[in-house]
């Protein structure tokens, strides 16, 4: 046998996963074709967590699959733990698999006396032992280079576009970004599918003290079926409100499209009883049955990320994903 393909029989590709949810990572070890390695994992009486993986791991390139879903803090310190594991039970490499980064939102200072919360545990996951970050739609791009590593920034857009795109046509569409933040993202969305792009501006009356937002609306939505675009939904507000205004404004019909369905405190009931035709998210994020409701439609993330790490894996392409979009 030659050097090479020694080196090639060597090379070893191990799928762990954290317990925030096992449905993605199941489905994930599926697309892979590869079974996910045993691991206990239990929580002690005073709540510490105790990670021990079932088989060897020596020489192998890991992936660590955890979503950072509530309760966050808990996921998060059993990811970091089973990278500590990783390392010294002498992993080669050790892959980060976020699919929903925890505190994305806490990416800059607005005040002072503030943390960067998204610095940190880009921080915390570099001393646990990881080489290498993934994550799906961060909150913001330059949370990229708060890790001292490689970071595979996977976009979703191509699999929730590509399902919009089936759902409406698209000679009758207008792409919406909900806030001033997400323009950047519309604007994505919008060339993807050759639809105009409408924004909502969200500003406080300064005639009336103390009070709500008002929406002004920079575009034409009226008769148009519009798609409300962000990176994730967490109480729904901003989505809810934004509908109204797309209504008030003569819209026909309005869809969202989220990555992320943290879906916290009142989302649920917000959406469900809003005139929002369709909520499509993907599964990034576990969403239980008590969450689920007739508008909502979920798509699986599993094959983007099962793709991602066989690329990885193979020193291939990560960018090649997303038809040449970087």
């Amino acid at each position: 046998m030659t050097g090479i393909a020694a080196h090639e029989h060597e090379k070893r590709l191990v799928l762990v996963s954290g317990r925030a949810h096992p449905d993605l990572a199941a489905a994930v070890s599926e697309q892979l074709g590869s079974e996910l390695i045993p691991t206990t994992a239990y929580d002690f009486a005073n709540g510490e967590i105790y990670v021990r993986y079932g088989e060897s791991v020596r020489g192998a390139d890991a992936f660590v699959l955890q979503s950072h879903a509530a309760p966050i803090n808990v996921w998060i310190m059993e990811q970091l733990i089973m990278v500590d594991a990783l390392k010294r039970a002498s992993a080669k490499t050790i892959t980060v698999i976020v699919p929903f980064y925890g505190y994305a939102r806490q990416d800059k200072k607005h005040r002072g006396r503030e943390p960067i919360s998204a610095r940190l545990m880009a921080d915390l996951f570099k001393t646990a032992g990881a080489d290498r970050l993934m994550s799906v739609d961060l909150h913001t791009s330059q949370i990229q280079g708060f890790f001292d590593g490689p970071v595979d920034h996977l976009m979703a857009l191509p699999l929730l576009a590509n399902y919009v795109r089936g759902r409406v046509d698209s000679s009758k569409l207008t792409v919406v970004s909900p806030d001033a933040g997400r323009v950047r993202l519309a604007d994505q969305w919008a060339d993807r599918l050759g639809a105009p792009l409408a924004i909502i501006h969200k500003r406080r009356d300064p005639s009336v003290p103390n009070q709500t937002k008002v929406h002004e609306l920079v575009g034409q939505v009226k008769g148009r079926t519009c798609v409300i675009v962000d990176d994730m939904i967490d109480t729904g507000g901003t989505i809810v409100q934004a509908a109204d205004a797309l209504f008030d404004n003569g819209a026909g019909e309005v869809i969202v499209a989220s990555t992320h369905a943290v879906l916290s405190g009142p989302a649920v009931d917000r959406l469900k009883n809003s005139r929002i035709s369709e909520v499509v998210v993907s599964d990034t994020l576990p969403i239980p049955d008590e969450h689920r409701f007739p508008k909502l439609t979920v798509l699986s993330i599993a094959p983007l990320i099962a793709r991602a790490i066989r690329e990885v894996f193979d020193d291939g392409s990560v960018t090649s994903l997303f038809d040449g979009q970087a």
